[in-house]
This record gives structure tokens, sequence and C-alpha cells, in this order.
């Protein structure tokens, strides 16, 4: 069975078996591994080296391209000498040094991320190395201006910072509806400048990142036709695949339809915003009982990397513990089985009974013209929730301490002049996010909940 085939096969099983059978395409996965480095697929790591297999490199499953992948877009600071925050180059060398040597070598980053900075310092810390030993994947991240020059400058400054003469993965970045494909790519005449990049070579392989409502999705599949989607990023984990909720698209049905149509497929946010690595403690006991010496976040990332149609698992390793406790993960590979599947799926259906906002921390909403810390104030919401300190009534158990603690962790967590009373829902940030949140809605929701604690009327 040559992958086209196979891929869609697998793809059918798992729209009838749903989580249950993953253990089944696993298993023909691992019967076609062979076939499949013999693949087409090959030409899709750029030319780069393969790496050798051995129990302390990440595996593949694409020749190429390991499966733990660098998301760049949160690197460690530190203060500089005016006494702002910068990136801390020395620590980001380090980290894309390990990395590195355990067969990570896809680094995923964008013009936009760290305010600019982060493609920067990824450049520094990936040109210590020679260039066939890593993978760049970056963005046209034209959000504030798309006009067909600014998205060619942007392009080519890409380039310039890594010092390079081609970009192994290029992405459309965060494609939020048909429409925004529109105006930003499909109206102004960039599409055809980057067709012509790749047919030169200069861009190995062109695909996008997308957020959006299962209609979007759909109207970037049936341009699969035009443009040929070389790989799709989505985010994809367990909660994600079958309970992604508002007007985002289960990862359930984007990966077989991605699959369907033989295109790789990029894993964004594996937990979910960091959600999926601080879960509940009677989650918690619940894995630890199978896995006593692995993390929540390894489960999440199992997961993750448990379809034979991802390319690779994208992760922000900020510090150097989050970046070995995923090469933990990774470097002696256990897919899970139908059970832990299983297991999973009802910890999501758990957590979809828990009141969290959905917000990932992407920052993307700030700065708030009115000064509301967005992302603080839902931080502070859904990890009271998460770590069991939520005020549920009179009737808890120690409710007036609980009460009282919660009102003051939050004005510890978030100054009040920044907190969520002071939004007037203008509705500025709604444009802006990737989550597709009702920012003021949420916003309301959690300053009525916190004002019922105050007053004691819950």
């Amino acid at each position: 069975m040559d992958r086209r085939n196979f891929l869609k096969t697998s793809a059918a099983a798992a729209a009838v078996t749903g989580l249950t059978g993953c253990t089944e395409i696993l298993r023909k996965a691992q019967n076609d591994k062979g076939a499949a480095k013999k693949d087409k697929k090959a030409a899709r790591n750029g030319d780069n080296v393969i790496l050798n297999e051995a129990k302390d490199l990440v595996p593949q499953h694409f020749p190429g391209v390991g499966l733990l992948g660098y998301g760049c877009m949160r690197w460690p600071m530190t203060t500089g000498e005016d006494g702002k925050d910068v990136i801390d180059q020395e620590a980001v060398n380090a980290l894309v040094d390990k990395a590195m040597e355990h067969g990570v070598n896809y680094f995923d980053t964008s013009p936009v991320y760290l305010r600019g900075d982060s493609e920067r310092a990824t450049a520094v810390a990936l040109n210590r190395h020679p260039r066939e030993k890593w993978l760049l994947a970056t963005k046209l991240s034209n959000f504030s201006n798309s006009t067909y020059e600014n998205s060619i400058l942007m392009y080519r400054r890409s380039l310039e910072i890594f010092q390079t003469d081609h970009i192994d993965y290029y992405l459309l970045h965060a494609i939020s509806s048909a429409d925004d494909f529109k105006k930003r790519f499909g109206d102004t005449g960039i599409m055809d400048f980057l067709l012509k990049e790749k047919a030169a070579g200069r861009i190995r392989n062109l695909g996008f990142s997308i957020h959006s409502h299962k209609e979007g999705f759909d109207s970037m599949m049936e341009l699969h036709e035009k443009y040929h989607w070389d790989f799709v990023q989505i985010q994809m984990n367990y909660l994600d695949w079958k309970h992604a909720g508002g007007r985002d698209t289960n990862a359930e049905y984007m990966y077989q339809e991605l699959s369907k149509r033989d295109i790789p497929v990029v894993i964004m946010e594996p937990l979910r915003g960091g959600g999926l690595a601080t879960l509940p403690k009677n989650q918690v006991e619940r894995l630890k009982a199978i896995e006593p010496d692995n993390s929540a976040a390894s489960w999440a990332f199992r997961f993750a990397g448990s379809f034979p149609n991802v390319l690779t698992v994208l992760s922000g390793m900020t510090y150097m513990e989050h970046l070995e406790d995923n090469l933990k993960t990774y470097c002696n590979f256990k897919p899970l089985n139908e059970s832990e599947f299983a297991l999973l799926e009802e910890i999501a259906e758990d957590r979809t009974k828990f009141p969290l906002t959905g917000c990932t921390g992407c920052q993307y909403c700030m700065p708030c013209p009115y000064g509301i810390n967005i992302p603080g104030v839902f931080r502070f919401y859904d990890n009271s929730v998460i770590e069991g300190t939520y005020v549920t009534g009179p009737e808890q158990k120690h409710y007036a301490r609980a009460r009282r603690k919660y009102l003051a962790n939050y004005d510890k967590a978030v100054e009040s002049i920044r907190q969520a009373d002071h939004c007037i829902s203008c509705g500025k940030c709604m444009k802006s996010c990737p989550q597709h949140i009702r920012i003021p809605s949420e916003l309301g929701r959690i300053d009525k909940y916190i004002e019922q604690i105050r007053q004691e009327t819950l």
C-alpha cells in the first residue's frame, strides 16, 4: 500500500472508531514505516540530513523531520542593561544545542513573535550549526499591512535575518476565514509570488496555520487543488480533538480531512496553552496511577505524537526543564494504546464541565486601550478552576476562608486598575484573538462572578 492510500485508509478508520481506533492506525503506520521512508515525502525535508535512529533521538513520522518541533514564540527573557526585558540569547543557544543534540531540527518562528525579536534570536542560535542540520519554519505575518510590497519585504527580511537562501516551511500565518485569506493573500497577488519562489527552490514547502470555524477550514481545503498545500498547522490536543468549542473546529475533523488529501499536519498548542500540563488533582492521580514517573504534559505530547500523519509537534519550551521533559517523552516514544486514548477522552469530557475561557496567553489581544490585563485575568480565572481554588458558594467547605483567599489572590495576580471590571466592551480585542474568544463577554462573566464573591451573593 502506498502512503497516499494508507493515509486515506487510516483517516476513514478514525472517522468510524474515533479515539478508540487510534491504536489500529498506529499499528498500520508502523507496518508501513519502511515503505514510507522511500516515499515521495522524503523530498519534504528540504534535502536536510535524515537523522539516525537511536534511543536518544526523537523519532520521525516523516524522513528528516523530528517528531518534536521547537516553537520559538516564548524564548526565555532576562533584564537588559537598560532595565528592560530582552531575550536571553545565552539561554536560547543552550536550549537549541540541547534540542538539536537529541534530533529536534524543526524550528518554528514568526516576524511578529516577541515583538519581532524571535526570528533574530532564533537565527543567532541556529546559525552556529550547519544549515543542513536545521529546518526553518517561519511565517508571512502580514496582519497589519497585507500589501504586496510589505508582504515581499517581510519574506525577504526573514531570509536575510537567517542568512539563508531558502525557507524550509513557509506559512500563511493564522488564517481565520475565507475572507481573511482573500484579503491578505488571495487578492494581493502575493500567492503568485510565493508559488514562483517555491518553484525556484527558495521556499521548499508552502502551507498555512489556521484558527477558524469549519467553513473557513473547508474553504482552505477547497483551495488545495489550486495551491497544493505541502503542510498545514492546526491546533490539536486531546481536548480540542472532539471538544474545541466556540467557533473553533474539532481537531479530529481537520486531521481526517488533511489525511484524506495526503497533507502532513504540524501540531500547535498540544498543551492547550499550558492547560493540559496543569490538570486538576484528581485527573493527575488517574494518570499517575498508570505512569507514576511521567508528567501530565507527557500524556498530551504522547497523544499528539500518536497519529501517523503528524509531521511535527510544536512545543514552546521556554526553560530547560520543559525541553528535558519533552525529550524524555519522545526519545523513547510510546504511542498511546486504546485504553489510554479512552482515558484522555474521559478527562477531556470532564474538562468541558469547567467554565474555562480557552485563552492560550498568545497576547494578540494586547494592549487593551483601557489597560485591562486580558491574558492575566483569564489566566487567574482558569488556573483557579484547574487548581481547585474555584469558589462555589456558602455550601463549600471552608467557604469563608476560600472566599478571602480567592479575592486576595486576584488582587495579587492582576492589579486593580487592570481587572475585568474596567472593560467597556469596545470589542477591539476580539479582532485579534486566534481562539475566537468572546473576550468582552468572558470578562463580563468573570467580573460578575468575582463581584458575587465580594458581595457574598453566590
